[in-house]
């Protein structure tokens, strides 16, 4: 229980992303996951398969930065080092919790989409409705309620590595 509650602790706060780093069969996933329904979060953890690749991940990101920033929505993505198939997972990974803005997530005529999806959350707090304030809107939405959960092994070089 004392895990569960740093693990809660740290996906409440804003732009909080868990590490946990253990041997296989120490509880990673299950602690993440009881955090997330314990804070009323949806779990989102993506299955990889031979075909999963890049744009695969855009999809999967595209649906929990919808879920997160349009329907304001708590997610918890759930992410191992079993799933770091092309190590260009990691760009999106280290943007994502460095600042929420993924560089390349999004088309121009898909931001049009999400900023008219946010503009009467926006408008509703007072914000001025100018495109660089919805986007930001937007993102902070994102860094309040999409938190990644990082499931890593220490066994093996591939954790040092990267």
């Amino acid at each position: 229980m004392c895990h569960v509650g740093k693990i809660c602790r740290i996906i409440t706060s804003t732009p909080g992303h868990p590490l946990l780093v253990g041997v296989g069969g120490s509880g990673r996933q299950s602690l993440s996951r009881l955090s997330s329904y314990t804070c009323l979060y949806s779990t989102i953890m993506i299955v990889i398969s031979g075909s999963y690749g890049m744009n695969d991940l855009k999809a999967d990101l595209q649906s929990m930065y919808t879920k997160a920033g349009i329907k304001d929505e708590g997610v918890m993505f759930l992410f191992t080092d079993g799933q770091i198939t092309n190590e260009k997972f990691l760009v999106y990974i280290n943007d994502l919790l460095a600042s929420g803005d993924i560089a390349d997530l999004y088309a121009s005529d898909e931001k049009d989409a999400i900023r008219n999806g946010v503009r009467s959350a926006c408008k509703g707090a007072g914000i001025p409705d100018t495109p660089e304030n919805l986007w930001m809107f937007f993102i902070s939405r994102i860094r309040k309620n999409l938190h990644m959960s990082l499931c890593f092994s220490p066994v093996g070089d591939a954790m040092r590595g990267r």
